[in-house]
């Protein structure tokens, strides 16, 4: 029998997971941004990152998409922690 413990445990593991698949693209946004920003030199593998207004967008919504992410996180990162130490 799993314990009312063990079952929110793994309600926030799901709630976790979850939240780590949609920031996702948020990280990839980032990455672009950084790469067309530092890394392109007007030379990019696509051509809408020799764009800086492009760059800066994508720019913008990773940051905000990362900063989502890490506000739902911790605390959910904080109650499995509480958990794993009850069990």
């Amino acid at each position: 029998m799993i314990s009312n413990n063990e079952d929110e445990l793994n309600n926030i593991k799901k709630k976790i997971v979850k939240t780590q698949i949609i920031g996702a693209p948020g990280a990839i946004l980032l990455g672009l941004g950084l790469y067309g920003l530092f890394g392109a030199n007007g030379d990019a593998f696509h051509p809408l990152l020799n764009y800086i207004s492009i760059v800066n967008s994508l720019l913008i919504v990773g940051v905000a998409i990362e900063l989502w992410q890490l506000y739902v996180l911790i605390p959910l990162f904080k109650k499995q922690s509480k958990l794993s130490r009850l069990i």
